[in-house]
């Protein structure tokens, strides 16, 4: 079982989220279980983790506002002694009805303000892990589709000013850990862009040799939580040869 006691998984009450969500509950982590708006589907989440004698708490908050990053750093010091993990997952920005600079607000400022909110409580020797896609990762070498370059480009810029807190994170022995994924098969994300750019996921499939599905991805970011790496280190999961390629050139 793990030593870390309590974590926090962003945007968590679904998909990718959920799965790292219980998968660190079955390491005998405290969750934090985030959700936006939907708190039945969070509820569900919390409840599948006590089924399997795991401990979480679902918590609303709206990592956009001044006072929802902090909610979820009091639930997790509250209810399982320790902030050890933060996991930021939530993202977002294909949402049309937001405003046109959400995609910026969250992507890179709430990611911040969530670091900035959770650095004071974690422990020393705690983890963040920052969960991303090659689109993002690489769109300052490797163009993306129209639908999802803004959107790329506020995750790069939310890696970014994550990346420049790193000196901050090392006082406190803290690692910062970026988990970088192709489309993955079944998100809201790739449904998305797939009715924008009809053969979106289909090309990615062809191009990546297999797209992983929203459990083989969140397995991948719970394994970051624990890996043995570099502070700083980038998991390209299920490769990036194309990305690779095209940035060298």
């Amino acid at each position: 079982m793990s030593e870390y006691k309590g974590a926090i998984v962003t945007g968590s009450s679904r998909g990718i989220g959920s799965v790292t969500a219980q998968l660190l509950a079955e390491q005998g982590i405290g969750v934090v279980v985030n959700y936006r708006a939907k708190a039945p589907r969070a509820n569900k989440v919390v409840a599948g983790i006590e089924e399997k004698g795991g401990k979480a708490v679902a918590v609303g908050a709206d990592l956009t506002t001044a006072e929802g990053p902090q909610a979820l750093v009091d639930a997790a010091v509250e209810n399982f002694g320790s902030l050890d993990v933060l996991v930021l997952n939530a993202s977002g920005g294909m949402e049309t009805s937001m405003g046109e600079d959400y995609a910026l607000r969250l992507n890179r400022d709430a990611q911040v303000a969530m670091l900035t909110a959770a650095l004071p409580k974690m422990s020393e020797g705690a983890r963040v892990v920052f969960v991303t896609s090659h689109q993002a990762h690489f769109i300052n070498q490797v163009e993306t589709m129209d639908a999802y370059d803004a959107v790329a480009r506020s995750k790069r810029a939310g890696e970014d000013a994550l990346r420049a807190m790193i000196p901050q994170l090392s006082e406190k022995n803290i690692d910062f850990v970026v988990v970088s994924g192709d489309m993955i098969e079944g998100t809201i994300t790739a449904t998305l862009l797939n009715r924008v750019e009809p053969g979106a996921i289909e090309a990615r499939r062809e191009a990546a040799g297999k797209l992983y599905t929203v459990e083989e991805f969140g397995a991948e970011v719970a394994k970051m939580v624990f890996a043995d790496v570099p502070t700083g280190h980038t998991e390209l999961v299920g490769g990036a040869g194309d990305f690779l390629e095209q940035s060298e050139q």
